[in-house]
């Protein structure tokens, strides 16, 4: 199997490198393409997603996983945050602009055009991101199909309300602590103001109507941190699309950062089987 890390993708919005990884066999078949994008306070190396790319990969699958520009993440540390600046200019269109130039880069890049299906492709994100691909596979008649793994219903009701979104207002700047690294995450007002300014692109519900690919969602019964009624929401607005939830899953599918064991927590394994089993159903 053939893994390619930190791959750098140039965008073509912003001067910030799309730090990036494929996971694949090569032998000259052309396979579907599946790429994963991470959640808030994730990144592409986060956890156990490393051995979900190579499970994808073994079942001959071009898998390609990336770190959003503005997560903080760089070429010479893509784990953590070492850029903090960049994490709080970042904003969900920026997410939507990387994302599309992923996609096109791998679609159409030469290097790979013997490994991979350019008219399969399929998007799968965790949590925050899920709502990413939503609405980028609404607009990008490219993806094929669409898997959410423990995915947000609504953007606009996980920013702050009242005295709390007035001080940000008032001071253009927030913190929200990071348990694990110990870190005051910034987030700019820009980003609430660049929600609101493209909020009826931003809005997950309407581009969950628009659908008309194949959709499965994935949630823990245990989600904590994203109830399990986003993802009937989801289901709701679009009833083709296919909900399984996952008995005593959390919201980071059993993952830990760091993972240091061998196989992937038994909740992500079943995740990534299902999502396996629906991009190879015709």
């Amino acid at each position: 199997m053939n893994i390619i890390k930190n791959k750098i993708i140039k965008s073509t919005h912003h001067q910030k490198p799309i730090i990036t990884d494929f996971f694949f066999k090569e032998n000259n078949i052309k396979k579907p393409i599946v790429i994963f994008c991470h959640g808030y306070k994730g990144y592409k190396d986060w956890g156990a997603w490393n051995l979900a790319a190579s499970t994808f990969a073994k079942n001959d699958m071009f898998f390609v996983k990336f770190n959003f520009s503005h997560n903080g993440g760089t070429f010479e540390n893509p784990i953590d945050f070492p850029d903090l600046d960049a994490f709080g200019e970042n904003n969900f269109t920026i997410e939507l602009d990387d994302l599309e130039d992923v996609i096109n880069s791998v679609s159409e890049n030469d290097e790979f055009k013997e490994e991979l299906n350019p008219n399969n492709i399929t998007l799968i994100a965790h949590s925050r991101g899920g709502g990413i691909i939503i609405i980028k596979a609404a607009e990008n008649s490219k993806i094929t199909k669409l898997i959410t793994w423990s995915s947000v219903s609504d953007f606009g009701s996980r920013f702050p309300k009242g005295e709390a979104l007035e001080q940000w207002k008032k001071d253009r700047i927030a913190y929200i602590l990071n348990t694990r690294t110990h870190q005051k995450m910034p987030h700019l007002y820009q980003f609430y103001q660049n929600f609101k300014d493209n909020e009826n692109r931003l809005t997950i519900k309407k581009a969950v109507q628009k659908l008309n690919i194949p959709y499965l969602i994935i949630h823990g019964e245990k989600d904590e941190v994203v109830l399990p009624q986003e993802a009937k929401n989801l289901h709701l607005w679009n009833p083709k699309s296919e909900l399984v939830f996952i008995n005593e899953m959390n919201h980071s599918l059993g993952c830990t950062q760091p993972w240091n064991q061998p196989k992937m927590p038994i909740h992500l394994e079943e995740a990534v089987q299902k999502s396996i089993d629906f991009i190879r159903k015709k």
